[in-house]
This record gives C-alpha cells, structure tokens and sequence, in this order.
C-alpha cells in the first residue's frame, strides 16, 4: 500500500534456523511491516550499513568473524546512529548485559522470541536511539550557541545567583579558571558595593519569569582587578531542572569611552559658556573692590592696621581677579593679541624659567623640530599654557623624573587620531608636553579640562591651569589631547594650525612707574553703577574733567549738550541699547576728532570671532587697576593719528 511504513532491519545471524525463525515471526503480519536483509557475518553487515540506512541492526553475539562484544563494537562502529538489538542464548544474559552497556539498546534470548516481545525491543531500540541522537544534537547546538559564543555568557541560579555553567570566552575574557566560576556568584563579578544591585536585576526577571533583553551596563571586575563596561541581556531558562537566568555579557568599554569624548567637547562648551557669564559680571564687581581699595589706601598709613586690611584686601582681589581671567580663558572670552610666532623660539625663550619651576630633580629635554612652521597666537598665553603643563607634571613626579617638550610639523587629516571633532584638517605645528609621573586613569582624563577639577589636595591648587590651557588652545583655533596610563605618565598634544608669515617681535616697552594725569574731557560710558563711579573717580583726581553717561544713547546726549571738546570716549563694549562700537560710530561722525578707548570685561563678536581684537583696536581688560588705566588712556590720547574705531567693524 502506497505511503505504509515499513521498518528496514538488518539480521545479521550465521545459524540460518534461528535467521528463519525471526524472519516467521513476522511473515504474514498486516500490522509490523518488516524489511528483512540478512547477512551470515559481521564483514557483509559492515559493507551493507556502508551501503544503506537501517531502522535497527539485530546482532548474533556468535559469528564466525565476531565474537561477543567484539561484534558489538564492530556494528557500533560502522553505523554508530543505528540501534542495536542482540540476541544471545539462554545461558548467556551476563554477555547479553555487558553489550548494553557497549551501545546496545535491548538483548533478547533466543528460544523466549515471540512477536510482541521482539517487536517491543525494536520499537523501544528505535526510540531510545532517537532521543539519544536528539539529546546529542541538543548538547551540540548547547556547545555552539553557548561555548561557541562570541561573548561572556553564565547561568546564574535564579534563588542564589550561584554561577551554574560558564562558556569559554568568559573563562578567557575574566581571567577566572571554569572551577573558579563555579565556585563564585553573580554578585563577584560587581566592583564591590554594587554586588546587590547585580543580584536583585536579575533575581525580579527570573520570579517574574521575564524575558531580559538589555538588562542595563554594569561594571564587572576581571580577575586582574581591571572594570570594564558590560551591557547584560538574557533571561530565564531552566537548567537541570532549576530556575536559572541565562546572561550574556558584551563589552561596550570601548564604545562608552568613544561617546564620551564626543560628548566631552559639548560638556567643556557649556561649562564654557556658564564660567564666561559668571566671570564677566565678577570682572565688574572685582574692578570695584580694587578701585576703591586703591584709593582708599592712598588715604591710609600703609604700616597701619587699617592700612595692613586693605592692603590684604586687594592681594586676595588680585587672587581672584587671576581666577577670573583662567575662567575666560577656558571659555575663549579672554582678551588676546595674537601675532604670527615660532612655538621653537617661545619654548627656547622659557627653558630657564621651566628650569627653575620644575626643580633639580625633574630632567628636562627640549626637542624644536627643524624649519618649524608658524602660529598665530598670543604668546603670552601660550607661555602661560606650557606653564601649566609643566608645573602639573613637575606635581605628578614627586620623586623625580623627565619632562620632555618637543615640537613638530604635522598634517592633520580627517581620520588622524590627533584631530578632535571640530577641528580643522591640514598642516599644523606639533607641541607635546611628556613627563614620567604616576599618569591618570579613563576617568580622570575625562575630566582633566573642567574648571576646578583637580587630583590635588585641598589647597594645593585651584584646578583652573589646564582648564585655562584648553581656553587658549581651543580660542587660538587648536586642539588639545591627552594621553595617559596610570604610572605610565601622561602626554599632552596641541595643535595649532600653521600660518604664512615671518614671526613678530614681541613688544618689550615697559610703563613708567610715575602715575600719568591729564586735563582732557573724557566721557565715560558704564552701565554698572558702582563701577562707573569708582573710574569717574580715578579720572577726576587724576585732573580730567569728567562727563559720565550709563548707556549710548545717554552719551550721545552729554555729547550734544556739551560746547567744548571731548578728547576720549572711554566706553564699556556691551551695553543695553547702543553697543559700544555703535556709540563710537554714531559720536565720530559728530565729533570726528574723538578717540575711543573700549573696556570689556570679556571680548565679544563685536570685537572679532572668538574674541580675537582686530589690530588697531584701543581695550582694556576688566578688571583693571586705576595706574594701568591711566598709563592706557594716556596711550591713547598721545598716539599721534589714533583713529576713532581703528580697525574695529563698526555696525
């Protein structure tokens, strides 16, 4: 009948009676469908199994060319996912005993064959070899999804969080030998204090008996103490019988350290745009408390107590007016003047004062590279950058140790590894700053640039210099990086783009000590009361005569109202209403002989990009005191053709 099934049985039996009587049981029967080959030794029941599949194999245990479990063996081998059946004499189940546990399913006796017995032997033969073979397809799909994984992967027992199985790669990965893991808890993994908090995740999806998917990122702690980023996922299965959780364990270290450095740039903008608000109304308020300390103690014995107050009064306003102007660095709102320099003559120039900072114990070696490229910069503040860099290495070697600084050219390309998001491609110069020190883990590097970050002990610093460095860099159009193992030191990279030109001369004019006067008419142009007042007063006793307006449109008033002539216009740079350019623009075409001196506490796009001055352009940086006003003004006033705005793009 089409579509019956028929059972395909290999006798291999050498006493053709007994082959015959197992063939009669079946003859005839319209319900087991019996397909018989038979073969009289075990050499022509090897070359048929090599030949054609069989639903089981029933064995003599006494062949002329096999004897007992040598028989066994020899069908095992050469048809290992055949079942077998052996039949064996009636004096004979001890052999018949030992070919099960050679691989055989059943034994029968010959002399007690009956067709239900031996029918149930080969159907139970057949079964139990089915599941034997699915059993071992399932341990070999367990090997490959679980030893065979690419990632760290453990069963964990729901109830203890007790480490069950682990694969290879988690053995590699972590360091722990397999015993060692069975022998530890989920909880071991976690850095310690965070044990908990590892055990209760997945101790709420096993109960619950949820699918975990992501289960969140967790540190984990490899046997060699290091902590890596892991992004668990998995979920409830049972294992041998017990509830258990499944998880598996990818490594996404790399990845959270990528996505911080993106991510770094816009936290140090914001900080920067916070520190550059605060820092501007600071530099009112500070030019305050030195414009009066000034003149207060002018009126004092300066060997008095009273004197002595205010004298310390202003040394801590000079303090903070410095910790002022390292927040507009950071924010790239300080004031510069930059000019086209060599970073090898600002380096050479420094080697004697960097000498003395660091101390005899500290080496250090200067490398300029050859037919160097120029920057343009302010450089003074580069100087106060490489400062920085060497007075925090000089602090990272406490024993000693070598401070290299070096310079290069290099071209920056849009994959090269010192190139920061942002910044541009190109030629560059190269100025790296290396010491040997204790170095700086993932974490502090993180961070190393934040404003009053610091590794230092209270009041050993005010974690201000390298958040200032990167100011200067980042407004010079550079970049700066830094790279670092723990007590492996640390190297700081910048690069500035390279610029056409000779190096400028720096300029080496210093003031007079006398106090400068004047008799000129000044209008003085301040939104900020108190500050206002303190400048009218250093201008008056100083022999001005003094107008005084709170805003443009107030100035451009006393201007109308006043018959003679005004000789300088002295005005902030950001007001309500008219901008100090639009002031000066709007006064010159009345008064084309004015001259114009700015005050800013921080430099804006009025001025410039990025608060770069445009050359020509009269300011002084809040705050200041009353001499460097006064030698300023008088600057101003004496510089013969001194232009209204200078090169300032008045809107």
């Amino acid at each position: 009948m089409a579509g019956e099934s028929r059972t395909a049985v290999l006798l291999v039996e050498d006493n053709l009676g007994d082959a015959r009587l197992i063939r009669e049981v079946f003859r005839g029967d319209p319900v087991h469908r019996v397909d018989f080959t038979h073969v009289e030794c075990m050499r022509d029941a090897e070359k048929c199994l090599a030949k054609r599949a069989f639903d089981v194999v029933v064995l003599d245990l006494g062949l002329p060319d096999a004897q007992g479990l040598e028989a066994v063996e020899r069908a095992h081998a050469a048809a290992p996912h055949v079942p077998l059946v052996v039949v064996t004499g009636l004096d004979d189940e001890s052999m018949g005993a030992q070919a099960l546990r050679h691989g055989a399913q059943d034994y029968l006796a010959k002399g007690q064959l009956d067709k239900g017995g031996f029918w149930r032997a080969m159907r139970y033969a057949i079964e139990r070899k089915s599941a034997e073979l699915a059993q071992r397809q399932s341990d070999e799909s367990y090997k490959l999804l679980f030893d065979g994984n690419p990632n760290p992967m453990w069963v964990f027992a729901a109830d203890s969080g007790a480490i069950l199985a682990v694969n290879n790669l988690a053995v590699r990965t972590y360091g722990y030998s397999r015993e060692e893991f069975l022998g530890m808890t989920g909880g071991d993994l976690q850095p310690l204090g965070e044990e908990n908090r590892y055990a209760s995740r997945f101790a709420v999806f096993a109960k619950r008996n949820l699918p975990l998917g992501s289960g969140g990122v967790f540190k984990h702690r490899k046997k060699s103490g290091e902590l890596i980023d892991v992004e668990i996922a998995g979920g409830p299965i049972v294992f041998n019988g017990r509830a258990a959780v499944l998880g598996l364990a990818n490594d996404v270290t790399e990845r959270n350290s990528q996505q911080a450095q993106l991510f770094q740039p816009q936290k140090l903008e914001a900080l920067g745009r916070l520190a550059g608000g605060v820092a501007h109304d600071l530099n009112n308020l500070m030019g305050v408390v030195l414009g009066y300390g000034e003149l207060a103690l002018e009126q004092l014995d300066y060997n008095s107590p009273p004197g002595r107050n205010v004298e310390s009064m202003l040394k801590a306003a000079g303090q903070a007016v410095s910790i002022v102007r390292q927040l507009l660095a950071f924010s790239r709102q300080q004031i510069q003047q930059p000019r086209i320099v060599s970073l090898n003559t600002i380096v050479k120039n420094m080697e004697t004062l960097l000498r003395r900072l660091i101390g005899e114990d500290v080496q250090l070696s200067i490398d300029t590279g050859a037919n160097l490229d120029t920057v343009k910069a302010d450089p003074s503040q580069i100087e106060q950058v490489i400062m920085n860099l060497a007075s925090n290495a000089r602090d990272a070697m406490p024993e000693g140790g070598r401070l290299s600084i070096g310079t290069s050219n290099v071209e920056l390309d849009v994959m090269d590894p010192l190139r920061q998001p942002g910044s541009p491609i190109g030629p560059h110069v190269l100025l790296t700053v290396s010491d040997t020190g204790c170095g700086m883990d993932a974490k502090t590097q993180a961070r190393i640039f934040e404003p009053f970050f610091t590794t230092k002990e209270p009041g050993k610093g005010t974690g201000l210099g390298l958040s200032m460095a990167y100011g200067i860099v980042k407004q010079s159009g550079g970049s700066i990086s830094v790279g670092s193992q723990p007590g492996h030191g640390a190297t700081f990279t910048i690069c500035l783009p390279r610029v056409e030109g000779a190096p400028q001369p720096q300029s080496t004019e210093k003031p007079s000590g006398k106090m400068p006067s004047g008799s000129e008419t000044v209008l003085l142009v301040e939104d900020a009361v108190p500050l206002r007042e303190a400048v009218q007063q250093f201008l008056q006793q100083a022999g001005y005569n003094v107008l005084v307006a709170e805003g443009g449109t107030a100035a451009l008033a006393a201007s109308r109202n006043h018959p003679g002539p005004i000789h300088l216009l002295l005005t902030d740079v950001i007001m309500p209403g008219l901008s100090g350019p639009q002031l000066a623009q709007q006064l010159r075409m009345a008064r084309p002989g004015v001259r114009v001196l700015f005050m800013s506490g921080y430099t804006d796009e009025a001025l410039g990009s990025h608060g770069v001055l445009e050359e020509g352009v009269a300011l002084i940086e809040k705050p200041f005191t009353r001499g460097s006003l006064l030698i300023k003004m008088r600057d101003v006033l004496d510089a013969a053709g001194s232009s209204l705005c200078g090169a300032l793009q008045c809107q």
